[in-house]
């Protein structure tokens, strides 16, 4: 793993905190405990560990004062170096990764000497600009809660983090100890999704440890890894009211299994067999309403639709206009499923092309007004689309332009140059390959690129992209093409305009 690498998603992080009680051996039966539990549950964990350079840490003369919250209870529980290398080393040991939150510089030095992987900023910690840039320059993975504080004071860590070129994740958490549900705030893990995606966005929980639906609500909300304290209650040792006993984790954990299994795919998929045989019972075939002749246009008048729609049917979801019958149908018969792979029209390729055009725009949350005008690039024919091809939008074309052009997964634009046209790409959503004078880049979002006259390039998209394209005064026939036949084209054969189509 690279230093700045690192996989959050579906990471639980146990925090030991001060609860080893600055006893190794307790410490030592903690990760042991919680070990045994990840291991049986079979998650990813890490234990993440405090550190305060205490001799520097609390001003000198505040060090006897037992009326300052924590002070005490930071020295009353120190470790030196050594036990802390111990408890690393057990941690590593029960399978899991060594995380530390450091409240001060030398904490930062410390964590690298003892090849921690992953640095964690307390909410406390989340505004101290000093210490910020301190962990952004060591360049390790971390990751930052994000308690009380207000927006632009996340966006300014981010700024902070972002101009390291880290590797972060965001903890959605409320400091107070423990959480009643009322101040849980779910819905900010909505809000750091919004603001700051792709970051990963996590929890930070400090509710009721016998709670396991919270876990599950953030889950459903979009949290994606977890943080909470933990402890092993002896007769000594007392566990406070948000730590979690290993009993406890384990119902935690199970209940967030719950909801992964509940939520399911991230993605749109298939429906399952069961679900698609129980729809299918339900809709609609597609029934002559009159004697329909062979080759004929099948108007909507001559059909009908009803239950139930018998086995091979057409069904009433896959009925379109200018289908073509295929048999001779007697009054009531049904319409044969084949129907349905009839070439499409152009009208049906056209529709086609621009629901999927509208599903990434507002995937992308871009919205355009009205005016913009729509055109569908089809070098080789609406038919092939799919592979070579965009969608442009025309925004504004004066002394300068604006364009956005829209590409779909594995869709391709040919070599091509333009003799009067000087155009700049940003990538507004997804990355974009590309190709200028046999050089190759990747775009991602953001990223900006300069095409100049006469200067040959193509472009290409593995998972779609829309990007903007600004340059000087548009032009038709201004595109060269190193295929002739598509520079033999007239325009209009190569360019369907989507008239009065409302994005």
């Amino acid at each position: 793993m690279k230093m700045n690498e690192f996989d959050f998603n579906g990471l639980f992080i146990l925090d030991i905190a001060n609860n080893h009680q600055g006893d190794l051996d307790h410490g030592l039966n903690i990760i042991k405990a919680m070990g045994s539990v990840i291991e049986k549950i079979g998650v990813r964990a890490a234990i993440k560990f405090q550190f305060r350079q205490l001799d520097t840490f609390i001003h000198p003369e505040f060090v006897e004062r037992d009326d300052i919250p924590h002070i005490p209870r930071f020295l009353s529980t120190r470790l030196p170096v050594d036990d802390y290398e111990r408890l690393i080393s057990a941690v590593r040991e029960q399978g899991m990764v060594p995380i530390c939150t450091p409240f001060d510089e030398a904490s930062v030095e410390l964590i690298q000497e003892l090849d921690i992987d992953v640095i964690k900023i307390a909410s406390c910690s989340a505004t101290d600009i000093p210490l910020l840039e301190k962990v952004a320059s060591v360049g390790m993975p971390t990751i930052a809660s994000t308690g009380g504080m207000a927006m632009a004071e996340i966006d300014r860590m981010v700024q902070i983090f972002d101009s390291h070129s880290l590797t972060y994740g965001l903890h959605h958490c409320v400091s107070i100890y423990p959480t009643p549900q009322k101040n849980l705030q779910l819905n900010q893990i909505d809000l750091l999704i919004r603001r700051y995606s792709p970051i990963p966005i996590g929890w930070s929980t400090h509710e009721d440890p016998n709670d396991v639906t919270t876990v599950q609500l953030a889950y459903a909300k979009g949290a994606r890894f977890f943080e909470r304290h933990v402890g092993l209650e002896t007769a000594i040792h007392k566990l406070n009211q948000y730590s979690s006993s290993p009993v406890q984790i384990k119902k935690w954990i199970e209940g967030y299994n719950v909801a992964v299994e509940s939520c399911g795919a991230g993605e749109r998929t298939p429906p399952a067999l069961k679900e698609a045989e129980s729809l299918k019972s339900l809709m609609r075939g597609v029934y002559a309403r009159k004697s329909i002749t062979n080759g004929n246009l099948i108007d909507r008048g001559d059909v009908f639709f009803a239950m139930p729609a018998v086995e091979g049917a057409l069904l009433s979801g896959e009925w379109r206009d200018n289908l073509v019958a295929d048999n001779n149908y007697l009054i009531n018969e049904a319409l044969s499923g084949n129907l349905s792979e009839q070439e499409p029209t152009h009208a049906d390729l056209v529709n086609s092309i621009m629901l999927q055009v509208r599903g990434m725009l507002r995937d992308a949350r871009i919205r355009l007004g009205r005016s913009s005008k729509i055109e569908i690039s089809h070098h080789y024919g609406l038919e092939r689309f799919r592979e070579f091809g965009a969608v442009i939008i025309n925004v504004i074309n004066r002394e300068y332009c604006k364009k956005l052009i829209v590409q779909l997964p594995r869709q391709k634009h040919p070599y091509h140059y333009h003799k009067k046209k000087e155009e700049t790409f940003q990538i507004l959503y997804g990355s974009l390959e590309v190709t200028t004078d046999g050089d190759r880049r990747l775009l991602n979002a953001g990223d900006i690129f300069l095409v100049e006259p006469n200067q040959w390039h193509k472009f290409a998209t593995l998972h779609g992209v829309v990007f903007e394209e600004v340059s000087t005064t548009h032009y038709d026939n201004d595109s060269f093409y190193t295929d002739k036949k598509i520079s033999r084209q007239p325009r209009e054969a190569r360019k369907t305009i989507v008239p009065n189509w409302e994005l």
